[in-house]
């Protein structure tokens, strides 16, 4: 098993990387979240996960351990492959992820493209249990932020009329929020998007 990579960002995109490890250049499957937190790097550490079938062998790379975690823990859920659990976690980062379950949230879930009643249903479910027994739940209760939703829906229209790609733009408006808190004026949350888009 591939647990990480180390070498030299040669290629990216939104949807993968090329890592250059001495010479040999790995392609790896990305989320929008990993591929936001790399893109200014040249050397990258990339967890990683080989996901092996029958006809192909294909790897998927995480930023974070964390993110990577909580990809291992949807592929658990029955009805939830590798590609949708990236999908998941290019909509929701690890800790969006976490706060929707904790808060039983299947809408927020369900919103991810590809993800029926069912499924979404089924990861609260299953996906809670593990999270109490890791104690992760208290912690969610305590650091989810709620966002004034006027001032992100405008500046979430602004964007994508600009031509940015909503999820992409949902993710960098919440962390520009989470970052500055609701004080900041609405032209500076887009100008700030902007430049992180």
């Amino acid at each position: 098993m591939i647990t990480y990579l180390r070498g030299k960002l040669a290629y990216k995109d939104p949807t993968h990387v090329i890592v250059d490890v001495g010479g040999v250049g790995y392609e790896v499957k990305i989320s929008l979240n990993t591929y936001s937190q790399i893109k200014d790097k040249e050397d990258l550490l990339i967890q990683t996960y080989l996901h092996v079938k029958e006809d192909s062998h294909t790897l998927f790379g995480f930023y974070e351990k964390s993110e990577k975690k909580r990809f291992l823990d949807l592929l658990s859920i029955n009805g939830v492959g590798p590609s949708t659990a990236l999908m998941i976690l290019s909509s929701l980062d690890a800790k969006e992820l976490q706060t929707a379950i904790a808060q039983e949230d299947v809408a927020t879930i369900q919103r991810v493209k590809g993800i029926g009643g069912k499924t979404a249903q089924r990861i609260v479910l299953e996906l809670k249990d593990k999270m109490k027994k890791e104690g992760l739940l208290d912690k969610t209760m305590e650091i989810a932020p709620q966002f004034d939703n006027t001032l992100k829906n405008e500046a979430l229209s602004a964007l994508t009329t600009l031509g940015i790609n909503k999820s992409a733009a949902d993710k960098t408006i919440n962390s520009i929020m989470r970052e500055y808190g609701e004080d900041i004026k609405l032209e500076e949350l887009i100008k700030q998007a902007l430049k992180r888009a």
